[in-house]
């Protein structure tokens, strides 16, 4: 039971909330990075995270650096956490509030407590190296990658240069 010198029932005072993330979690996110990953939390609050995600080699988003939140609801770890971009990005299944369609944050079947905060990244650094313009939620840039690819990947390019170069 987590208690402190306030009268208040429950108490609300950070320093009696529940940890929002399992420590060795959090801990494993610091000390061992995924490759091109990095996600520090916020000391003022350890529920947000501030997230970076180099793009990933062979993609049109090779060389850009992309800045994401990430936070983690009360739910969590039975609820997925809630991840945006924060840096523009030209990508079928990414939005231009920088909300991301990808089935483990969206789908609750297919979220499962076992998967952690890497598990979620690294899948979104995944999706850079395979845009699936057939499962959209920018439906404008899906259907210009369907009609040509080739140009689409080029306003990726162009953007990542632009937006994410650092």
């Amino acid at each position: 039971m987590w208690s402190c010198s306030c009268s208040c029932p429950p108490c609300p005072c950070p320093s009696t909330q529940r940890p929002p993330t399992r420590p060795q979690e959090t801990e494993r996110l610091l000390s061992d990075p995924a490759p091109g990953i990095t996600a520090q939390p916020h000391e003022d609050n350890l529920r947000y995270f501030d997230v970076t995600i180099e793009g990933p080699g062979g993609s049109p988003f090779e060389h850009g650096i992309f800045k994401l939140e990430l936070f983690l609801p009360e739910e969590y770890p039975m609820a997925p956490p809630k991840v945006r971009f924060l840096t523009k990005i030209y990508h079928p299944n990414i939005d231009k509030l920088g909300r991301i369609c990808l089935d483990i944050l969206k789908d609750t079947d297919k979220w499962s407590p076992a998967l952690q905060i890497r598990t979620v990244l690294l899948s979104i650094q995944a999706l850079l190296s395979a845009p699936n313009p057939d499962d959209p939620l920018a439906t404008d840039v899906a259907r210009h990658y369907k009609e040509d690819e080739g140009a689409a990947l080029g306003v990726s390019r162009e953007w990542t240069r632009v937006y994410a170069s650092g």
